[in-house]
């Protein structure tokens, strides 16, 4: 008799591929360049193209340190430094000394950088509402509900 354990490996198998060829799919359209520069007109904003996913990241995340907001933007610690530098010249974030670590030096998000966030964030909306124009809401809120459980289990997952 056939273990169903190993059919049901295989199929793990074959999915998490899927899986991956999904997530690379959507990281690459994320990256590309010119899909921020549709966001950021979309929100009727200026802002360089390279400070645009800083700026929100400080946001959702914030206050960060700029060796965490490198890590997870697959930066140079010492490029992402220069460019919260950009964005604290602009008005758009502060930079100050961690409250428990004075050493660490953490960026936290203006009010006016937060005004620029609203823009982005409605512009976002605007743009997710076409790509999911076709979708029955159960679809959307299983979606949903599912991508916070996969990434959740990620973040969960211990490095090694």
């Amino acid at each position: 008799m056939m273990s169903t354990k190993n059919v049901q490996n295989t199929r793990i198998s074959q999915q998490i591929r899927v899986i991956h060829g999904a997530l690379l799919d959507i990281v690459s359209v994320i990256n590309r360049p010119d899909r921020d520069e549709v966001l950021i007109k979309e929100a009727g904003i200026r802002l360089d193209r390279a400070l645009f996913p800083l700026l929100v990241g400080i946001e959702r995340l914030g206050p960060i340190s700029i060796v965490e907001l490198a890590a997870r933007t697959g930066r140079d610690h010492t490029t992402v430094s220069r460019q919260v530098a950009k964005l604290e010249s602009l008005g758009l974030v502060d930079r100050r000394a961690n409250e428990t670590d004075r050493r660490v030096r953490e960026a936290v998000v203006t009010r006016q950088g937060k005004e620029m966030t609203v823009h982005i964030d409605a512009a976002r909306e605007r743009i997710g509402t076409a790509i999911f124009a076709s979708w029955k809401p159960a679809e959307i809120d299983d979606l949903v509900r599912l991508m916070r459980k996969f990434a959740d289990a990620m973040k969960d997952q211990p490095q090694g």
